[in-house]
């Protein structure tokens, strides 16, 4: 029988990345699925020449064929998929009254339909199985408004509660869907939202003008911050937790 394996969207990079590779020296062998296939190649050779058993696929979450095409390739070529992590996201910023039409669709289309796609092309081969585990990566603004992030906030919600609710519809066939909500993490996504250098400490002291307060444990959030709540939740640690969402944001949402 073939190990089962763990797949991880948003694998090229940030929290994605460091997830695969937190996974993988934990023994878990990886699909890194991604759509950016010059980064996931540059991630994955350099987690391969670790010696880490972490495989490239690319695919775009948004495209539901090409989700259904990249599931049917990791179990025929690589291994069952007992494990799934939900990274994958997009973050286009501004105010309501100015936001376009097309970054709207396409916050929701990578940040919550492309969660859906991956879902449930995994969930269909896992019930049969009758075991698995699912997280999907949120964010602390699912329920804490955030001033020109609606469109990101509004997607992370939608996702909370499909996990949510597929959690509920899945739980007799041994399926455990879970979410971990992490704040402000030292990622590329964070970093185009600073534009200058006093930007990092704003975000620990946080913006009374747009009502946001900062950090209580005083440091921006690091990718393993975020995989280590990712990998307790897939883990046999965590089998009787599901529909579970766990923040990691050092206090920003004053546990709300």
């Amino acid at each position: 029988m073939r190990s089962s394996i763990a797949l991880v969207t948003g694998a090229a990079g940030g929290i994605g990345a460091e997830v695969a590779r937190l996974l993988a020296e934990r023994g878990t062998p990886v699909a890194a699925v991604d759509r950016d296939e010059d980064r996931l190649a540059a991630t994955v050779a350099a987690l391969a020449a670790a010696g880490l058993p972490v495989r490239a696929f690319a695919a775009d979450v948004a495209d539901s064929k090409s989700v259904d095409d990249v599931v049917a390739a990791v179990e025929d070529g690589f291994g069952p998929v007992d494990q799934l992590v939900n990274a994958a996201g997009v973050l286009r910023l501004g105010t309501v009254m100015e936001f376009g039409d097309e970054d709207w669709a396409a916050t929701f289309a990578v940040n919550v339909t492309g969660v859906l796609h991956m879902c449930r092309a995994v969930v269909n081969r896992m019930i049969p199985r009758g075991h698995g585990a699912i997280v999907t990566v949120s964010s602390n603004a699912a329920g804490t408004p955030r001033a020109e992030m609606a469109a990101y906030a509004a997607s992370k919600a939608a996702a909370t509660q499909f996990t949510k609710s597929l959690g509920l519809e899945v739980a007799a066939h041994g399926i455990r869907c879970n979410l971990v909500a992490p704040g402000s993490t030292d990622t590329p996504m964070l970093r185009s939202m600073w534009a200058d250098e006093d930007a990092e400490r704003r975000t620990l002291d946080g913006s009374p003008d747009i009502y946001r307060v900062g950090i209580p444990l005083r440091k921006i959030g690091r990718p393993l911050d975020v995989a280590q709540a990712v990998a307790f939740l897939l883990s046999e640690d965590a089998s009787h937790i599901t529909l579970h969402d766990l923040t990691v944001d050092g206090g920003a949402s004053l546990g709300v």
